[in-house]
């Protein structure tokens, strides 16, 4: 191995370091999650590290992280390292008895392409490492090939039930305003389909219940559409939690 090759191969190597890192990650154009955790693992590709919600896989994240200069691309003299990275992976762990989510990144660089300050919520994935280092990204497609992925990388898969729930429509500081009792079409561990007559918009947040499942979430609306039978739905992204599907899987 020739001396450049052995030097990516340790900065490619994970390095269990447990550094403070900040995690910003816009779930709208007008709403941000920020939270401070440490990491789990790192290279100068990418990181581990748990939060206490889900991000799902294909979106975009600001990390901040005290990093040594061998594992930067840049900024190599500043105290902090400010990086953007795509979520490889959410799955959710167990960390002290309390239920969190470990998230896998890949460090795509110092500033994220305009589609994405156009529209945080979409989605991205890999094409190519760059000769900087960085990994290349282009938007996701809708219904992508994931067979040949492992599991906890793939997007989460959508079973075609209905599920008794309850919608609570949220105001700006997380009142509920409005309330409707209906089923989901389909739902997966992130989100769901759900009938809704609710007049809504894309990008409100709305509180999900199910007693059968004893679950409570809070989700935003990401799209709304009118079926061919006529009733309109609502596609929600769930935020602060997973669905517990183990007694539908």
């Amino acid at each position: 191995m020739s001396f450049a090759t052995d030097i990516d191969a340790r900065r490619i190597r994970r390095i269990n370091l447990p550094l403070p890192i900040r995690v910003e990650h816009c779930v709208t154009k007008e709403k941000a999650m920020n939270e401070v955790t440490r990491l789990i693992d790192v290279s100068a590709f990418g990181a581990g590290f748990n939060l206490q919600h889900p991000i799902k896989r294909g979106r975009l994240v600001h990390m901040t992280i005290p990093l040594s200069r061998q594992l930067r691309n840049y900024d190599y003299d500043e105290p902090q390292y400010r990086v953007w990275g795509l979520v490889r992976h959410c799955v959710p762990v167990k960390e002290n008895r309390t239920e969190k989510y470990a998230i896998g990144t890949a460090f795509i660089g110092k500033h994220p392409p305009q589609s994405y300050v156009d529209n945080p919520a979409r989605l991205y994935e890999i094409s190519h490492r760059e000769e900087t280092h960085f990994w290349h990204i282009v938007e996701a497609p809708n219904n992508p090939d994931e067979s040949n992925l492992p599991k906890a990388d793939r997007r989460h898969t959508r079973y075609q039930i209905p599920v008794a729930i309850d919608l609570e429509l949220l105001n700006d500081v997380g009142k509920p305003i409005t309330k409707e009792t209906t089923v989901t079409e389909n739902i997966s561990l992130g989100g769901a389909s759900v009938f809704s007559s609710l007049q809504v918009n894309i990008g409100q947040f709305i509180r999900l219940s199910s007693e059968q499942y004893n679950v409570t979430i809070t989700a935003i609306i990401r799209n709304k559409r009118l079926g061919r039978d006529g009733i309109p739905r609502l596609h929600l992204e769930f935020f602060d939690k997973y669905f517990p599907l183990e007694g539908i899987e």
